[in-house]
């Protein structure tokens, strides 16, 4: 046994189209009813943290068969489903697909024992924050497709956003990873790897960057005297709400805080504040350069090593 060492239906989405309405519903729709495309062997999940188990329950709340599965994480912790968990990695059978989720920095912990078990019609995914193609081909030598992805944990509800990029690759095997992240949500293929930084940042770190916004517009309601559990869940609903008609209007969102904005009215002295140059544009850019530039010095810790 080889131990493991701790450590929409839619199509490509990356061209699109300048009339909004369609890409929002697009968006709307995604992962909806969308079907599992059938797995051509064995799917290994290496790893199975947030992320990964995130994706693990999205996958299996849309059906997928939990016989052909095997999460391989070092303390054998069930993950539910009815899914096999071992600590090691299986020796009875080869991976069709495998699902590479552990950190960063325990690649080249894990590679040496893994890259042995693959074969050239293995499909990796990768879902390692910071960590470049080549960084991977030059440890798994074997598989003739390597598909970088970036999800998001909203993946779990098929409302998910999953980043996509891939260096060579069959047809086939880039149809079918499409396929499998799209009943997750929207996915979309990044053409330059140099932006999957930010793609990261934006899609995959976004959903925390919101879940503080909700926190800090229902704070700010409570510090101005509203009770702070009631300002909590007005914050978000507020957020739910406008989240849902944005993805199913036609109109962009900025159209859409105009028309709420009456001249001279309150919801305008409030964007007037946020519209600021130093304001939430500003403080939105520093944040994703932020988030993109650590993303970018875990790619050159991993391609030093």
């Amino acid at each position: 046994m080889r131990a493991l060492l701790s450590g929409l239906p839619v199509r490509p989405l990356g061209r699109q189209d300048a009339a909004g309405g369609h890409r929002r519903c697009a968006y709307r729709n995604a992962g909806r009813g969308v079907s599992l495309p059938p797995l051509p062997g064995p799917f290994w999940l290496i790893g199975c943290g947030n992320m990964a188990g995130a994706m693990l329950d999205g996958w299996m709340a849309a059906g997928m068969d939990p016989a052909r599965i095997t999460v391989v994480r070092p303390s054998g912790k069930e993950v539910g489903h009815g899914v096999r968990v071992l600590p090691v990695l299986p020796e009875d059978e080869v991976p069709a697909l495998v699902l590479l989720g552990v950190k960063p920095q325990k690649l080249d912990e894990v590679a040496p024992m893994l890259a042995p078990a693959l074969e050239p019609r293995t499909i990796l995914v990768s879902i390692l924050a910071g960590t470049r193609a080549d960084t991977l081909r030059a440890r798994f030598a074997a598989p003739r497709t390597i598909v970088r992805a970036m999800p998001n944990t909203p993946v779990r509800l098929h409302k998910g956003v999953v980043g996509l990029f891939a260096k060579d690759g069959d047809r086939d095997a880039r149809t079918l990873v499409q396929d499998l992240m799209a009943t997750l949500g929207a996915a979309e293929w990044v053409e330059d790897e140099d932006l999957f930084d930010l793609v990261t940042a934006l899609a995959g770190s976004g959903p925390a960057f919101l879940y503080r916004f909700i926190d800090a517009l229902g704070q700010a309601a409570a510090d101005l005297g509203l009770p702070g559990e009631q300002a909590a869940r007005l914050a978000l609903a507020t957020v739910e709400g406008a989240s849902a008609l944005a993805a199913e209007r036609a109109e962009s969102p900025a159209m859409l805080a105009d028309r709420v904005a009456s001249p001279g009215g309150s919801t305008r002295a409030g964007l007037d504040i946020l519209d600021r140059e130093d304001g939430l544009a500003a403080l939105l850019k520093e944040t994703l350069s932020a988030s993109a530039q650590r993303n970018r010095e875990l790619a050159a810790m991993t391609q030093g090593r």
